[in-house]
C-alpha cells in the first residue's frame, strides 16, 4: 500500500521495530521522588505544611503560619469549629458571628433568628493565603453577589422611598418656620448653621443626639408667660363632675408617683372663681400629667396600664422595648414611694407590684417573647359606659383646657399625649456615617425632600403638605449614586453594609438573647 500514494520508494522493514526500553529514567525518577514525598507527608502530619501552602497568610493570622493545624483539619479543609476556637468560644449562646445573630442584631427581625440552611463556611467569604497586606475581613462583592444583586447600580430603592413610608413623629413641626426663627434669633447667614443648632453631632461625628426639649426647644417654647386655660376645680377626688385636682388635693391623696407635689410651688396656681390655671407650665408638667391621668381614669377606667406611660402607646415596632422600659421605670418609682407605708393593704399591693415588675423585666430580656404595646393603649372599649355623650364632651373640654400649651406641638387623643419619636432609624440594615460625607456635601444637598432653601430664600410660607414632621427628608438612592459609583466614591457592599456586629457592641447582643 505504501507505493500507491507516493512516488517515493522508501525501504520498508520486514518487521515492526520496537524502541529500546527506557525503564531506568522512570525508576530513577521514582527513587528520587520518594524522599520528597516523605518530606511533604511529615510536614503535613506535623501541621507545618509550608511547602504545600497556597501562599502567605494575612497579618491577622500570621502567627499561625508555622502551624497549619490551627485552622486546617488533617488532610482537610478549614472548618467553622476551628474559627470559633478564637473568634467565638465554643458553646457561646450569643453567637456573635452566626447568620441568625446578624439578622437579629441589624434588623431586629426575630422571625429570622433561626440558623439558615444556606449558611456557608467562614472561609467561603474570608479567603486566606493572599499575602500579608490583604485584609481578611474585606469581603469582595462577588461573595455578596452569590446571594444578592451584583452591583450598586442594581441596588433596590430604599424601602422608605419605594413604600413612601412616613415618620411617626406625632409632632406638629415645620422645618421652614424653625429655620427662619433660629436664623433670625442667632443672626446666622448660612442656613446650614441652623441645621446643626438642633441636630447636634455625637462625639464620633457619625450620628446625632436625639432631639430633647430642654436642649433644643425650651429656649422658645413654654416660657414663663405660658399658662393653662382655666379648668373647673373639683372639691375632692370623689367629685363626679368634669374637672381637675388642686395641688393640695393631690398632696392629701398621697398616691404613688405624687411625691413631687410636696416640692411644687403653690404660687404657680391661680384660682379664678371655681376654676384653676397654672403658670408657668413646664415640659411634661407633673401637675398637668397627674390630672391628665386622673381624667383618663374617669373616661377610660379599664385602661389601667396606660397610667404607666407619660405618652400614648403608639410606638413604632422597634420602639416597643422603650415603651416597656418606661413602664418599668414608673413601676419602680411607685414601689419606692410605697415602701414607707406600713399598711398591710399597701404592703400586700407592693408585693404584687414587685412580682409584676420582675415578670415584665424577664419578658423584656427574652427576644422570643412577643411584646404587645396594646396592653398600654387606650381604646374605645375602655370607655366608661355610664357616661353620656354630653358628659364625655365635657371631660374632653377639660382635657383640652389642661393641655392647651402642650397642643401647640403635641397631639392629644383619648386623654393621652401621643408619644414623640425623638430619633430616626430608617437605614436599619446599613451603616451611614455623616462624618465621611460632610466634607463633600452640605446638609441640604442630600436632605432636600423638604424645599427648605427655596422657602427661606423666597420667604415662602411652607404648606403642611410639603413641610411637616412626617416627611422623612432623607435622600433616595439616586442621590447616593451621584457620588457612589465604581469610578468615584466607594461602591462596594461593605461600604454601607456590615455582616457581623461590631465586637465592641457585643454587650448589646445580650439583650436579644434569653
Amino acid at each position: 500500500m505504501k507505493g500507491l500514494f507516493s512516488r517515493a520508494r522508501l525501504t520498508v522493514a520486514s518487521k515492526y521495530l520496537m524502541p529500546a526500553r527506557q525503564r531506568w529514567p522512570y525508576l530513577i525518577g521514582l527513587i528520587l521522588t520518594i524522599p520528597l514525598m516523605a518530606v511533604f507527608a511529615v510536614s503535613a502530619v506535623a501541621g507545618k505544611a509550608e511547602l504545600v501552602s497556597n501562599g502567605p497568610l494575612s497579618s491577622n493570622h500570621a502567627l499561625f503560619g508555622q502551624d497549619c493545624g490551627t485552622c486546617h483539619e488533617a488532610f482537610g479543609s478549614v472548618t467553622n469549629a476551628r474559627c470559633e476556637s478564637c473568634h467565638e468560644k465554643s458553646g457561646d449562646p450569643v453567637k456573635a458571628y452566626a447568620f441568625d445573630t446578624h439578622y437579629r442584631y441589624r434588623s431586629q427581625e426575630f422571625d429570622r433568628t433561626a440558623s439558615s440552611s444556606s449558611e456557608g463556611a467562614c472561609f467561603s467569604c474570608h479567603t486566606e493565603h493572599r499575602g500579608r497586606e490583604q485584609v481578611i475581613t474585606h469581603v469582595a462583592d462577588t461573595q455578596c453577589a452569590s446571594c444578592h444583586f451584583k452591583s450598586v447600580a442594581q441596588h433596590p430603592e430604599f424601602e422608605f422611598v419605594s413604600h413612601e413610608l412616613k415618620d411617626p413623629a406625632n409632632l406638629k413641626f415645620e422645618h421652614t418656620v424653625h429655620v427662619k426663627e433660629v436664623r433670625d434669633e442667632h443672626e446666622l447667614a448660612d442656613i446650614e448653621q441652623t441645621c446643626i443648632t438642633c441636630h447636634v453631632a455625637r462625639d464620633d461625628g457619625a450620628t446625632f443626639e436625639p432631639i430633647a426639649f430642654d436642649a433644643h426647644c425650651g429656649e422658645c417654647h413654654l416660657t414663663s408667660s405660658t399658662s393653662t386655660k382655666p379648668a373647673p376645680l373639683l372639691a375632692s377626688a370623689n367629685d363626679n363632675q368634669p374637672g381637675v385636682l388642686s395641688l393640695e388635693t393631690i398632696r392629701s391623696l398621697r398616691g404613688p408617683g405624687t411625691r413631687w407635689s410636696f416640692f411644687a410651688n403653690p404660687n404657680e396656681f391661680e384660682l379664678l372663681g371655681e376654676s384653676i390655671s397654672k403658670r408657668p407650665v413646664y415640659h411634661a408638667d407633673q401637675w398637668v400629667m397627674e390630672n391628665l391621668r386622673f381624667l383618663r381614669g374617669r373616661l377610660y377606667p379599664s385602661a389601667e396600664l396606660a397610667d404607666l406611660l407619660r405618652g400614648s402607646a403608639d410606638r413604632a415596632p422597634q420602639d416597643i422595648t422603650a415603651l416597656y422600659e418606661e413602664a418599668i421605670t414608673t413601676l419602680a418609682t411607685r414601689i419606692a414611694e410605697l415602701k414607707d407605708d406600713p399598711s398591710r393593704t399597701v404592703q400586700a399591693e407592693l408585693e404584687e407590684l414587685t412580682d409584676l415588675l420582675a415578670t415584665v423585666r424577664q419578658r423584656l430580656n427574652d427576644p422570643f417573647s412577643p411584646l404587645d404595646e396594646n396592653r398600654f393603649a387606650v381604646s374605645v372599649g375602655d370607655r366608661d359606659s355610664s357616661l353620656s355623650g354630653t358628659d364625655r364632651e365635657a371631660y374632653v373640654e377639660v382635657v383640652n383646657a389642661l393641655t392647651n400649651p402642650c397642643q401647640e406641638c403635641h397631639y392629644v387623643e383619648q386623654a393621652t399625649i401621643k408619644a414623640v419619636q425623638t430619633d430616626q432609624g430608617n437605614l436599619i440594615r446599613a451603616e451611614f456615617n455623616h462624618r465621611a460625607h460632610i466634607l463633600h456635601a452640605r446638609c441640604l444637598d442630600c436632605h432636600n425632600q423638604i424645599p427648605i432653601r427655596e422657602n427661606v430664600a423666597n420667604d415662602v410660607e411652607a404648606t403642611e403638605a410639603t413641610d411637616n414632621a412626617e416627611i422623612l427628608n432623607n435622600p433616595p438612592l439616586a442621590t447616593c449614586l451621584t457620588c457612589h459609583s465604581p469610578k468615584q466614591a466607594g461602591s462596594e457592599c461593605i461600604t454601607c453594609h456590615v455582616f457581623h456586629p461590631d465586637k465592641g457592641r457585643r454587650s448589646n447582643l445580650l439583650r436579644y438573647h434569653p
